[in-house]
Order: C-alpha cells, then sequence, then structure tokens
C-alpha cells in the first residue's frame, strides 16, 4: 500500500517538470520508494496530467503489484534504488538541452557536465555520461549500478538525464539544476571557458555533502 501523500507529492512533481518544459509529450518517468514498494508514472504518460489513483506500483524486483503498465525505463530507477539506500525518489526526462549535452563527447570520465558553477556542484555533483543503449534496454540501468564512485545524477547517452533524491522535491532540483547547467554549457558554444577552480569544486563538495570525485 502506497501512502496517499506520497501519491500526490508524485502527481505534484509531475506538474511541476511538465510545466518547467522539461518533459514534452508523454516523455519521461518519475518515480518514489516507499519502504520495499514503488510508485511510479505509467507508461506514455504525461507527467502533466497524472492521476493519484492511476500510478503504477512495483515492487523492487519490477514486478508489478498494482496500477496501469509501469514506464519500461523502471531499470533506471532501480538502479538508482539500489545503488543508495537513501534514495527515496527518481526523475527522468528527455528536457532539450540536457539531451543536446548527452549527444556530445563527455567532459571527463566521471562528469560528461564541468563545473561550470558553483550551483551545479553544490546541487547536483559529477555527473557521468551513460553508454547509449535502446529504450528500456537493461544494460544502461546495470551501466548504472556498476559504477564504483558516487553520483545523484547521469546523463544518458542520446538520450536524456535521470536524477535521484532524499525526497522528490530534492530529485527535480537536482534535475531542474543540471538542465540550467547544460544550458550554460550549450550557450558558451565553442568559446573557451573556464570551469571553477579544483580547490573550490572540492570546498563545495565537501561543504554541501556533494559527490565530486
Amino acid at each position: 500500500m502506497i501512502a496517499p501523500k506520497t501519491r500526490q507529492e508524485l502527481v505534484d512533481a509531475g506538474a511541476r517538470i511538465a510545466a518547467a518544459g522539461m518533459s514534452p509529450g508523454s516523455s519521461g518517468n518519475i518515480s518514489m520508494r516507499e519502504g520495499d514498494r514503488v510508485v511510479m508514472s505509467p507508461t506514455g504518460a504525461d507527467l502533466a496530467a497524472l492521476r493519484a489513483d492511476e500510478l503504477s506500483v512495483l515492487d523492487l524486483g519490477g514486478t508489478l503489484l498494482s496500477g496501469p503498465r509501469p514506464s519500461k525505463e523502471f531499470p533506471f530507477h532501480r538502479a538508482f534504488y539500489r545503488r543508495a539506500p537513501a534514495t527515496a525518489a527518481v526523475v527522468h526526462v528527455h528536457s532539450l538541452k540536457a539531451t543536446a549535452v548527452s549527444c556530445t563527447p563527455p567532459w571527463s570520465a566521471h562528469s560528461a557536465v564541468p563545473p561550470l558553477t558553483p550551483y551545479f556542484v553544490m546541487r547536483v555533483g559529477q555527473t557521468p555520461l551513460i553508454p547509449y543503449a535502446d529504450p528500456g534496454d537493461a544494460a544502461q540501468a546495470d551501466a548504472i549500478e556498476a559504477l564504483r564512485f558516487p553520483f545523484r545524477a547521469a546523463l544518458l547517452q542520446n538520450h536524456g538525464s535521470i536524477a535521484a533524491g532524499t525526497t522528490i522535491h530534492e530529485a527535480v532540483e537536482t534535475a531542474v539544476e543540471l538542465e540550467q547547467t547544460c544550458a550554460v554549457l550549450l550557450s558558451l558554444g565553442e568559446k573557451r571557458f573556464q570551469p571553477l577552480e579544483a580547490a573550490a569544486v572540492s570546498r563545495l563538495a565537501e561543504r554541501y555533502s556533494s559527490p565530486w570525485t
């Protein structure tokens, strides 16, 4: 049983993501974990029009317990829940700027996006690029789970972004900040840019308990 409050929080998060223009059409999916259960947006759902009584409920193994068929991209979400027990929410979107950056070579092995602003380091942290796999292919989820360094967001190559948090609010904030940083990166074009100095990145990451290797 998923609490009505949890269901409503997921619906409200979907509406916020859609209002920000980060989930065009029926793209993207979001979930929250409550104990050993996950409540998730159904397959093909418009995040702007989710209904609290029409959400998918699964166990952590991926078995549908109630509601409509879930998104085929549930393995992405499960990978983040398995990586960190504190993770309580996951947001996956096909937002324009993050998707565009996911089509370019990564800045480093640990982060596709450079530390351009303090807020990226504070709110997102290192964001690896996960190699391409077809939508729904468990290979990408396996790749997420296999990485041995900490992160709470990733770019999926030629696909979009995924972000996790200890609350749905935190996961949404992480996805929004990642999109904003990708927008800054794209706006620089071919110009040379100056990322934050390593000392500043380390200081911010430690102060805000943000993952940065």
